[in-house]
């Protein structure tokens, strides 16, 4: 077997184990987290309480009932046996930076770097990136800790403002698949990191002071409060930002950078539509239109590019076959298509082919050939949203396709409709 086949195919297989491991690492994570919200939202005081116990809920699950009650800073006698939930986050992190290091730093110069924005190194991209994620890390704890964390609301407004930048930063350097993950990885640091180095120090030095005899200071759980907050509302961005390299309209379009910034106030409208349910404050239902339009909003940005006026190309028609249906027929006979072949043969078809051209490449992406104008034809509506609606393809263009061949490809497609 040869080396580079055998090294390819190990490679392939240690990105799906640890794919495999973070989804569910993070399904724990964020599940527990859910379910910590919604508990700590749905509390009911009375009189009856114990002392010190903010709190209780009656709840019913696997044909047992549960009673629980919550303390702000502890009940008077500590239990001996004590949960904590903190593995599920730090598991999800590690297993999420391998598979960050697997796919973007081991194939940096296709998935990580594109030549057109930036002309890194591998080794630069990779140190950049390593790089944001402490140095982001370090300012939004110093924001945390100032007078700040005291104002919530302005916190949570300046830590946006921080995210859309990095969006823009992001998009300016990087591919735009690994622009959405980098944002996705950063906001992932920012929330395992508030469990590995605030919440759990924290709850750590309640339980020393009780096994000491001592009071403990409320403090403790006012910032950890804080900043698991941040978390409640940070996660279903990170959940979009993880799963948006299956959709390039999302990551690679020419808007980009304004649709990940848009994705966490959507984020930030339904945990408040959730959060506000739990706690029994009320049922805005407004908060569900306000993510309808952003989401409109973000499938607008995705198709702008449609609606710029690009000069149109001239080409000799290709002369199409008789048994194309009509619609083929039409965009074969378009003035534009022998060009568009000409591109698609130079920049796409050297991976999808039979027998792929490019080094590591072992069989067709998704099964999917360019090697003759009939192939070019049937898969017209993915060539136009991978490679002009979009610049996912090639990846990191990697073929260096042209603005101007985007742009014929975009005209072709839209005159021959």
């Amino acid at each position: 077997m040869d080396s580079s086949f055998l090294m390819l195919f190990l490679t392939s297989w240690a990105e799906f184990a640890v794919r495999w491991l973070h989804a569910i690492t993070a399904i724990a994570w964020i599940g527990s987290s859910f379910y910590f919200i919604a508990l700590d939202l749905g509390l009911r005081k009375h009189d009856r309480l114990p002392v010190g116990a903010a709190g209780e809920e009656w709840q019913v699950h696997g044909g047992g009932f549960y009673h629980i009650q919550k303390y702000l800073v502890a009940p008077e006698n500590l239990p001996e046996h004590l949960i904590w939930f903190k593995w599920e986050s730090y598991a999800t992190w590690l297993s999420g930076f391998a598979l960050l290091a697997i796919v973007y730093y081991g194939g940096a110069e296709l998935y990580l770097i594109d030549a057109a924005k930036a002309e890194l190194s591998p080794a630069l991209a990779v140190a950049i990136s390593i790089a944001s994620l402490a140095l982001v890390w370090v300012f939004y704890s110093a924001l945390c800790r100032s007078k700040l964390g005291q104002n919530p609301t302005m916190l949570m407004l300046i830590l946006y403002v921080l995210l859309v930048g990095l969006s823009y930063f992001y998009h300016q350097i990087f591919t735009g698949r690994a622009a959405f993950i980098h944002l996705g990885a950063v906001t992932a640091t920012i929330m395992s990191a508030n469990v590995f180095m605030v919440i759990i120090p924290n709850q750590k030095i309640v339980v020393a002071d009780l096994k000491a005899g001592r009071t403990p200071d409320a403090k403790y759980g006012q910032i950890a409060k804080l900043r698991s907050t941040h978390n409640n509302y940070l996660t279903l961005p990170v959940i979009f930002l993880m799963l948006s390299n299956h959709y390039p309209l999302a990551f690679a379009t020419d808007y980009s950078w304004v649709i990940a910034s848009l994705v966490f106030l959507m984020g930030v409208t339904i945990r408040h539509y959730f959060n506000s349910r739990h706690a029994n404050t009320g049922n805005p239902r407004w908060t569900w239109l306000a993510t309808a339009a952003i989401f409109v909003v973000i499938m607008g940005l995705s198709l702008a590019p449609l609606w710029h006026d690009k000069t149109q190309e001239t080409a000799s028609a290709d002369s199409a076959s008789q048994t194309l249906s009509p619609e083929m027929q039409k965009k074969a006979s378009h003035p534009l298509f022998e060009e568009v072949s000409e591109i698609v043969a130079g920049r796409c078809s050297m991976c999808h082919a039979a027998e792929p051209l490019w080094e590591g490449i072992l069989t067709a992406p998704k099964n999917v050939y360019l090697e003759s104008p009939a192939d070019i034809l049937a898969q017209a509506e993915a060539i136009v949203l991978q490679s002009a609606l979009s610049h996912a393809m090639p990846p990191a263009n990697i073929t260096y396709m042209e603005t101007s061949e985007r742009a014929l490809i975009q005209r072709w497609y839209k005159d021959s409709h």
